[in-house]
C-alpha cells in the first residue's frame, strides 16, 4: 500500500487540526465517552531488539504485522465503537533514511487500513519517526507520510492536543520548527481556557517522566528542566481554564499523584509498548 494510496484511507491531520472531527460539533460536553492508546507498533523492533541490533537491525516485522492485526480485531469488536485510536509513536522502527523504512511504512499502513472505517486514526510521531535530532527534512517526511506532526482536535467538549514530543528532546537542528510548535501550544491552551472545556489530553511519544517529576534524565523521559517547563504551563493553563468555568482551582491531592507533588488536576499517564515489552512496563 503506497503513501499516496493510504491518504484516502485515513484522516490525516493538516492545518494543525484533524478533519475527521468537526470542531463546531464537538466543542460541547455530552458525557463521558472513550478512546483506545496505543504505542510503539514499531515494526522492525523485535527483531533488532532479540539480537541486540537496534541501530541498524529490523530486517524482519513479522511478529509485528501479527500482533498489531490481533489489536486491530480487538479494536474493531468494541461494542460501542471507540471515540478514536490513538498510536503514540513509534509507527516504525527505521529511523528516517535506514534500510527498510519504506516498507515498514507500506505494511503498518495495510495492517491499519482494516481498522473500521468509524473509529478514526490519530498518529503521533515518535523519535523513529522523526529521527532523535529531527531536521526540517524528517518532519516533512512525517507530514507526507501520516500527517501534521503536532495538531489538534476536539471529541464531546474534550480539547485533545497531540505534540511532537522530539522538539522537546532535542531541537537543536530545527529550532524554529520547535518555537513554533511552542507558540502553537500557548494559544491552544489559551483557547482551551476561553470555551471553557471540560478536559485537555495531550498525546506525546516521550513521557514527561516514568515515575516522580523529580527522577533522573533518562533516554525514556524527557529532561529536568523541561519537565518543569511543561508541568508549569499546563498547570497555569488548568488554572485558566477553572477560572473561566468561574469555579477555583481544584488542587489534587497528593496521595492521588504524588508525581505531580499535588499540583492541581494535571495528571501523567504513561503507556507501555504496544508489541514488544520491556522489563520496567507495567
Amino acid at each position: 500500500m503506497s503513501t499516496a494510496e493510504a491518504r484516502g484511507v485515513f484522516h490525516r491531520a493538516r492545518g494543525r487540526t484533524l478533519d475527521a472531527f468537526p470542531s463546531e460539533k464537538e466543542r460541547e460536553w455530552k458525557g463521558p465517552f472513550y478512546f483506545i492508546q496505543g504505542a510503539d507498533p514499531q515494526f522492525g523492533l523485535m527483531k533488532a531488539w532479540s539480537t541486540g541490533e537496534c541501530d541498524s537491525g529490523g530486517d524482519e516485522w513479522g511478529q509485528e504485522t501479527r500482533l498489531t492485526e490481533q489489536a486491530v480485531r480487538a479494536v474493531n469488536r468494541l461494542n460501542p465503537k471507540p471515540k478514536f485510536f490513538v498510536l503514540c509513536g513509534d509507527l516504525v522502527h527505521a529511523m528516517p533514511g535506514m534500510p527498510w523504512r519504506k516498507e515498514q511504512t507500506e505494511d503498518l499502513q495495510r495492517v491499519l487500513r482494516d481498522v473500521d472505517s468509524e473509529i478514526p486514526l490519530v498518529f503521533v510521531s515518535g523519535n523513529h519517526d522523526v529521527g532523535n535530532v529531527p531536521t526540517p527534512e524528517t518532519i516533512e517526511e512525517f507530514q507526507q507520510t501520516w500527517g501534521d506532526d503536532y495538531f489538534s482536535f476536539w471529541v464531546g467538549g474534550v480539547l485533545f492536543l497531540v505534540l511532537n514530543s522530539q522538539f522537546l528532546y532535542d531541537a537543536s537542528r530545527c529550532p524554529a520548527l520547535k518555537q513554533a510548535q511552542d507558540q502553537w501550544l500557548d494559544q491552544q491552551l489559551s483557547i482551551a481556557g476561553q470555551r471553557k472545556c471540560q478536559h485537555a489530553i495531550v498525546f506525546q511519544h516521550i513521557p514527561l517522566f516514568l515515575e516522580s517529576i523529580d527522577e533522573d534524565d533518562d533516554y525514556f523521559n524527557l529532561s529536568k528542566p523541561v519537565r518543569k517547563e511543561m508541568v508549569d504551563k499546563l498547570s497555569k493553563a488548568d488554572e485558566e481554564m477553572e477560572a473561566h468555568k468561574g469555579q477555583c482551582p481544584a488542587r489534587g491531592p497528593k496521595e492521588q499523584n504524588p508525581s505531580l507533588q499535588g499540583r492541581l488536576r494535571a495528571r501523567a499517564l504513561t503507556s507501555g509498548f504496544q508489541l514488544c515489552n520491556f522489563a520496567f512496563d507495567p
